[in-house]
């Protein structure tokens, strides 16, 4: 944030505010809305961070994840730079904190409120008024009184956002014209909604708040980006939709992550780049065949690989270009199936800085449908945050990615970075069996149920804007409803809270060529070198929480209804789950991948009043 006047020689003030860096990703990022002790700000664009020169790099690295998004960048006609593609937030010195350092933010709304019950004056940009304790003072009888950040502000669902036109809508209906207006907001004794109304105390007109909601009474957006800075406005035909500043979908964060995993040596093109000095010049197989035969450390590097294959790697380099890479959850998925067997005694080795996992010997306490459980004692996972929306929640695929096609507002105009974060961390992954999670997918009653998941999924997608990602199907929704019943029985146990476990699924979606099954708990934080080991642990004792998560799941606190709810033409609007609440499955939304929607325990334990069949663990594990 930005730091406040000079006061003598070489100091400044501290900031106006301060906030984690992994905030920046997800709460307080560029365009975000912050309130301070005395005043509301609006944190700006790349384009305003700035960084420490002796602060050294603030370049994070992850190769897969740059390799993935600049290719789907390409697509749309953004850039990603190949130099320093993630950067974290810039940090400031609290021993030293200088103005040139540090994210810069803007006063954001304009206008003000009175907080004198007679006056409630609504004031616009009121800089002329005196300051007093760091906030504006309106003159009003008998001694002034503070003024504060009104609560509403208009946005559109292109993410653009603006001051509410209060002029014109207290005016709207009234007939003449008011070229001097004096507007206050008036609320009833209880502070609802529904009473508030705005005022004109020079001509008299009045008009209630709550009808900003009708459809005929929403003004055009003027396509302001004020985050952006003055070249930030942009042509938009939407209307503009009354917000309140700090409501939950005043901003969406769109991130997306990837864990850092080794290198295969299998790699062709990995084998090639390393002995590139010596290839270089090579242009046929028979040439690449004569180096083989010719430099040992040539065909030790392609040993395994054919002549053609080392041909088209070695195109690619020279053109520089890597191979399409391989979807990240999939290489993820493949990378946790081949860990090797936990040996007694074996230790992390001191190489594995970011990734060491090992999979647990065969056990006949898990159930038939648990198929592997894999103990990840060292986890980093890079997030990178690559816009945002507002109104609407962000959609993905069940790979984890945003559709880029689809509208979002811009972190910066002329910045090619996003900002990034590493969490350092364990986890335990587990995979389901592929043929009895096959068989169970093919049982009536849970096709029944599927169908009716999938009337409640059309109807949610009706209320977008947006295209909508396919509909995930059964099989997802039972792998996160088991997801968030393991997290929750972990928790007990583990010594961690219950909001710092995540959950990072494997799902594969109808028809694809290679099935995903797999469960992802992790835990972990940015800044710090790892975490003390009491999730990993928790693997080991695996059956003991499955069957906790099996017993707390099949009754809940608001059963019959909880366990009885359909999606399908819902009242309430609760299309995208099926027996699921807060009673029973609601985490902590920064658990949970997908804000606690599309979850279903029907599909993982029997239920009150439902088939038995429908349940993937039809019996205690």
């Amino acid at each position: 944030m930005a730091t406040k006047k000079r006061k003598g020689p070489g100091y400044y003030e501290r900031p106006d505010g301060e906030v984690r860096q992994s905030q920046v990703l997800t709460t307080y990022g560029a365009g975000a809305m912050v309130d301070l002790v005395d005043r509301a700000v609006l944190v700006r664009g790349l384009d305003f961070w700035r960084y420490d020169a002796a602060g050294g790099s603030p370049e994070i690295k992850e190769p897969r994840l740059r390799d993935a998004l600049a290719e789907r960048f390409r697509e749309i006609g953004r850039d990603l730079a190949h130099d320093m593609p993630f950067r974290a937030p810039p940090v400031g010195n609290d021993r030293d904190p200088r103005r040139n350092v540090g994210i810069q933010a803007l006063t954001f709304p304009w206008w003000y409120l009175c907080q004198n019950q007679a006056c409630r004056a609504l004031v616009e940009a009121p800089r002329a008024l005196p300051i007093k304790k760091g906030r504006y003072m309106h003159d009003c009888k008998p001694k002034g009184s503070e003024m504060v950040p009104v609560r509403f502000v208009a946005a559109c669902k292109k993410g653009h956002l603006q001051d509410f036109p209060w002029k014109w809508f207290t005016h709207r209906n009234h007939e003449g014209k008011c070229d001097f207006a004096q507007l206050s907001m008036q609320e009833g004794a209880t502070g609802d909604f529904a009473e508030i109304r705005l005022v004109c105390r020079t001509c008299g007109a009045e008009e209630p708040l709550v009808s900003a909601l009708a459809e005929h009474a929403k003004p055009t957006c003027e396509g302001r980006q004020p985050w952006l800075g003055s070249e930030g406005r942009e042509d938009c035909e939407e209307d503009l939709r009354l917000l309140v500043r700090t409501a939950s979908n005043a901003y969406f964060s769109q991130t997306e992550s990837a864990l850092s995993l080794p290198e295969s040596g299998a790699d062709v093109y990995t084998a090639v780049n390393s002995v590139y000095g010596t290839l270089k010049n090579a242009d046929t197989e028979d040439e690449i065949a004569f180096f083989r035969l010719k430099v040992d450390a040539v065909k030790k590097a392609l040993e395994g690989h054919t002549d053609a294959e080392a041909l088209a790697a070695l195109i690619l380099i020279k053109a520089g270009k890597r191979p399409t890479p391989e979807p990240i959850r999939l290489h993820e998925y493949k990378t946790f199936l081949a860990q090797p067997e936990e040996k007694p005694g074996e230790k992390v080795r001191r190489e594995d800085t970011d990734f060491f996992a090992r999979r647990l010997p065969p056990s006949s306490d898990l159930p038939p449908q648990i198929e592997r459980v894999v103990l990840a004692r060292k986890l980093r996972e890079v997030m990178v945050q690559l816009g945002f929306t507002r109104l609407e929640f962000p959609t993905v695929n069940l790979s984890g990615e945003f559709d880029l096609r689809v509208q979002q507002a811009k972190l910066g105009l002329n910045e090619h970075w996003l900002p990034a974060t590493e969490i350092r961390g364990e986890g335990i992954f587990l995979r389901l069996d592929e043929e009895h999670l096959s068989q169970w997918e093919d049982r009536p009653a849970v096709k029944v149920r599927e169908k009716a998941l999938k009337k409640g999924y059309v109807a949610w997608s009706k209320t977008l804007s947006k295209k909508p990602p396919p509909f995930p199907g059964a099989r997802y929704y039972m792998l996160h409803s088991l997801s968030h019943m393991l997290m929750t029985a972990i928790s007990l146990e583990c010594g961690y809270p219950a909001s710092s476990i995540r959950e990072r699924l494997y799902c594969s979606e109808p028809g694809d060529d290679i099935p995903l099954a797999g469960v992802l708990m992790a835990t972990g934080s940015t800044g710090a070198e790892g975490t003390l080991g009491g999730l990993v642990e928790q693997g080991k004792r695996l059956i003991h929480h499955l069957r906790r998560a099996h017993d707390e799941a099949q009754l809940c606190s608001s059963d019959p209804v909880c366990a009885h709810h359909s999606p399908d033409d819902d009242p309430a609007e609760r299309f995208l789950e099926g027996a699921a609440c807060h009673g029973c499955l609601f985490v902590a939304e920064c658990s949970c991948e997908r804000f606690n929607r599309y979850l279903d325990r029907a599909l993982v334990v029997p239920t009150l009043g439902k088939d038995p069949e429908l349940a993937f663990f039809k019996v205690r594990p």
